[in-house]
């Protein structure tokens, strides 16, 4: 079995990992991930016509499982580049989901979604930036040495 090779990889993988099992939740079972999101789910026959919040949901956990496998993939190649190129998007993210809840749009609940980004963005980075510093450190020793 192919294992991350770095920690940029893990994290990215971990991510990518949970992305991909919230995405299958979603579309399995959806009512599970409305409540971990800090919802009620409805009733199916109290829902108005033009209700479209499990299209929506449907949408977002296919997005959330192919993002998932991207991110293993991207892990299992230690797609450095890659790793870098999300981290200001997971940021991003991070942000618009969090003004979200601030400016009353969503419940306090959906913050959860925001942070989880935010987290991750903030350990893939930090992670990037260890290995680029040893990296650094091990080159200046090849040339001094």
């Amino acid at each position: 079995m192919r294992l991350p090779r770095s920690l940029s990889g893990w994290t990215m993988a971990v991510f990518g990992v949970l992305a991909g099992v919230l995405g299958l939740v979603g579309l399995i079972q959806p009512d599970v991930m409305i409540r971990l999101m800090g919802l009620d789910p409805l009733p199916e026959a109290s829902r108005a016509d033009g209700d479209h919040t499990l299209l929506f949901l449907t949408a977002s956990s296919m997005a959330a499982l192919n993002m998932g496998v991207y991110y293993v993939l991207a892990a299992l190649a230690d797609w450095k580049p890659f790793f870098r190129w999300t981290v200001p998007f997971r940021l991003l993210t991070c942000t618009v989901f969090t003004l979200t809840v601030v400016t009353g749009r969503a419940p306090a609940g959906f913050l959860g979604v925001g942070l989880w980004e935010g987290v991750g963005a903030l350990v893939t980075g930090a992670a990037l930036r260890v290995e680029s510093r040893r990296a650094a450190r091990a080159d200046t020793a090849d040339t001094v040495g």
